[in-house]
């Protein structure tokens, strides 16, 4: 059987699985190319250097919440609706995250604070897409017009809700008094956008 083609997305991958084995600390692009079973210098002719490939590696999985939200906040119907649904989804997703594989995400929590250019891109986008829906709302009637725009707004919902995405506060999402205090901070934000 022939190898498999090296691509940035199996590095990736790879990168992953060695992180998720040894940790951000120990964890090496010699160990990335052993799994791959290819030279280190393979590695390095996708991903210049270390920090390089654990950049990519926290942007792919930061990525993944992003597109996963992004037919929500682009979908059709009412936009109430909508942004209710996109951010239960960003809290499913962030405690899924953490819940489901806590030495990947504390891996992750570490390569985030190496990342703040991607962090930040991040949010952006997911701010983005929060914009998008309060927009959509404007539009249809069921939101208020913003007092500045629509960024400094999915802002101010993106800051209100940080308790719930927000991987600072990960401790608590096991809480069984989360979810109520989620539904109250959304049904306040939901009241406050409302004409």
């Amino acid at each position: 059987m022939p190898p498999e083609t090296l691509t940035p997305a199996r590095i990736l991958e790879v990168t992953e699985d060695v992180l998720r084995r040894y940790g951000p600390a120990k964890a090496t692009v010699v160990d990335v190319a052993r799994a791959l079973g290819v030279s280190h210098g393979s590695v390095y002719r996708h991903f210049p250097s270390k920090a390089a490939l654990r950049e990519a590696v926290t942007e792919r999985w930061l990525d993944r919440t992003s597109e996963a939200l992004a037919s929500t906040a682009t979908g059709a119907g009412p936009a109430e609706t909508r942004l209710e649904h996109w951010l239960s989804e960003l809290f499913a997703a962030k405690r899924h995250k953490a819940g489901d594989d806590p030495e990947l995400f504390a891996t992750y929590m570490v390569l985030i604070g190496e990342s703040s250019s991607v962090v930040e891109r991040h949010i952006a986008d997911l701010v983005d897409q929060l914009a998008r829906i309060l927009q959509d709302g404007h539009e249809q009637g069921a939101f208020r017009a913003p007092d500045d725009d629509y960024a400094t707004e999915a802002r101010a919902v993106f800051d209100a809700t940080n308790r719930f995405h927000d991987p600072a506060y990960a401790a608590e999402w096991a809480s069984p008094e989360i979810t109520g205090a989620y539904e109250a901070v959304t049904a306040l934000v939901l009241r406050g956008l409302r004409p």
